[in-house]
């Protein structure tokens, strides 16, 4: 098992956060909360990009949490963008539809 781990920035209203280990059932509210709380704290984000290149495994959880992530910033008007996606993740993300919804996904 990958330690859940998260890693943020940000730059000129640019919220970046890298993640890397498993997110899952366990890990999916602290990603949620975590970037919930950026964007609140960040007046105007225009863009959000996570970096999954260190995600090491995702389950139907952390599906739900990047879309609920997608769906706050959707409301913020900001635009999230996923870099570094890992081949199976980015297969999940097609086989499930959500790569209409996220930037740089597939």
């Amino acid at each position: 098992m990958d330690a859940f781990h998260l890693t943020t920035s940000v730059r000129e209203g640019v919220v970046t956060v890298a993640v890397a280990g498993e997110l899952d059932l366990a890990s999916r509210e602290l990603l949620r909360a975590h970037l919930f709380e950026l964007m609140d704290a960040v007046a105007r984000p225009g863009r959000i990009v996570l970096e999954l290149g260190a995600l090491t495994f995702i389950d139907a959880a952390g599906l739900g949490a990047l879309v609920a992530v997608h769906e706050r910033a959707r409301q913020r008007e900001a635009l999230l963008t996923l870099t570094g996606v890992p081949p199976m993740t980015a297969r999940l993300i097609r086989i499930t539809g959500l790569d209409r919804h996220f930037c740089g996904a597939t």
